[in-house]
């Protein structure tokens, strides 16, 4: 019986000992804003881990709940940035007012601050050719009943203008002569109807126009100043067909992608329980039960564009993982 046991002890040590690694891996920190933030920037690290590295992501603070940007790179942790500890953010405006305000300037002076080159992680959760996978996810139905492409496209087009006014009006510091939610507030699409989506955008259309007239009547600083703006705002990213990867990222998701997002979800899986219906006659059990194991199988279209991770030929994103390579060569 004793050597029995120890036969077993043995093997159990052999076997524990091959589960530990050959050499200790190298730990990165990556220190991101918000619980959100966790799994969108580990999606993104872990393909940059190998035999000699890998990353643990985490909240800023192991002491407190204090959370956000300022916490995750603008405070003493800011300065002990390095080889073995980085922060994941959330680019804001930061990156097109390119040094024009003191946060952006930590932000972009920073080599060991990655940040989306995006508005914010939720700009690339609804990058645009993802949307339908996203439908597909939540409703498991695959049907292509509304072209997000398109959509978000237009929507660009018509926030375009509007939004060079509002980059240049913050990096003058003229903030509250034309805050961020003065923006939002305009660019907000209403009463969508996904079968005549261009109703709403025309109204959309028409609340930009009459902002643009009113700051061109009332602005005469910045005659002359918006087309080489548009230059350098092309050489960062923002073009007319994307300028929703730019504006507020919360805006975008619940008062853009949002609305045509839930309704189109609603609309298929209507479409899926008919059919249901419709193929099991007059079995009434079967069709329960079928019923029961669809509705099981949905997921909340919120919930959905927060796991979404098809955004990876978005050109943002091509920007963060060359950051990241940056930093680890």
């Amino acid at each position: 019986m004793k050597k029995l046991v120890s036969n077993i002890n043995s093997a159990y040590l052999e076997a524990a000992n091959r589960l530990r690694p050959q050499r200790k891996k190298r730990k990165i920190v990556a220190y991101v804003e918000s619980y959100d933030d966790i799994f969108f920037w580990r999606s993104i690290l872990s393909e940059f881990e190998n035999e000699e590295r890998e990353f643990e992501v985490m909240l800023p603070s192991k002491t407190n709940l204090n959370r956000g940007k300022k916490t995750a790179m603008m405070n003493k942790l800011g300065e002990n940035l390095g080889d073995c500890m980085i922060a994941c953010v959330d680019a804001d405006l930061d990156y097109l007012l390119q040094r024009h305000t003191q946060n952006s300037a930590r932000m972009l002076d920073n080599p060991y601050v990655v940040h989306t080159y995006a508005y914010a992680i939720e700009n690339l959760q609804c990058y645009a050719p993802s949307l339908h996978n996203v439908c597909v996810m939540a409703t498991l139905n695959d049907r292509n009943i509304f072209n997000f492409e398109e959509y978000l496209k237009q929507y660009s087009e018509i926030v375009y203008e509007l939004f060079v006014w509002l980059v240049w009006m913050h990096r003058e510091g003229r903030f509250n002569e034309f805050p961020l939610s003065s923006f939002n507030n305009i660019c907000s699409v209403e009463q969508l109807n996904v079968y005549k989506p261009i109703t709403a955008l025309e109204q959309l259309k028409k609340n930009v126009n009459r902002k643009i007239a009113y700051l061109q009547k009332n602005v005469h600083e910045a005659k002359g100043k918006l087309t080489p703006l548009k230059i350098e705002l092309e050489q960062l990213g923002v073009t007319r067909e994307t300028t929703y990867l730019f504006i507020q990222g919360h805006h975008l998701m619940e008062n853009v992608v949002s609305c045509a997002l839930d309704p189109v979800c609603t609309i298929l899986r209507r479409e899926r329980e008919k059919e249901i219906k419709i193929l099991a006659g007059n079995n009434i059990k079967q069709m329960d039960n079928e019923m029961s194991c669809y509705q099981h199988s949905q997921a909340v279209p919120a919930q959905m564009i927060r796991r979404n991770t098809q955004y990876k030929d978005a050109a943002p994103y091509k920007m963060i993982k060359e950051h990241i390579e940056k930093i680890l060569n």
